[in-house]
């Protein structure tokens, strides 16, 4: 028998795989200075998936800038 009301136990857990996610983010993508170490290559990802997910909500630049510029030229 759980106290907690099932919608507010929801909203916990996905308020808690939120933070987890946000905390590994911020420390994995911590700067640890101008030489390479073994965090690179994920860091790496994480940039390529985030500029990925940038892309299909906002367009790349590149398309915006051919729209642009089809604009000016009938």
């Amino acid at each position: 028998m759980s106290l907690i009301n099932p919608k507010t136990d929801k909203l916990l857990k996905r308020l808690t795989i939120v933070a987890t996610i946000t905390a590994s983010y911020f420390l994995l993508t911590a700067d640890y200075g101008p030489q390479p170490n073994v965090l690179d290559p994920i860091k790496r990802q994480i940039r390529s998936a985030e500029s990925s997910v940038k892309e299909y909500f906002f367009g790349s630049k590149t398309e915006s800038h051919e729209i642009d510029s089809n604009k000016d030229h009938p």
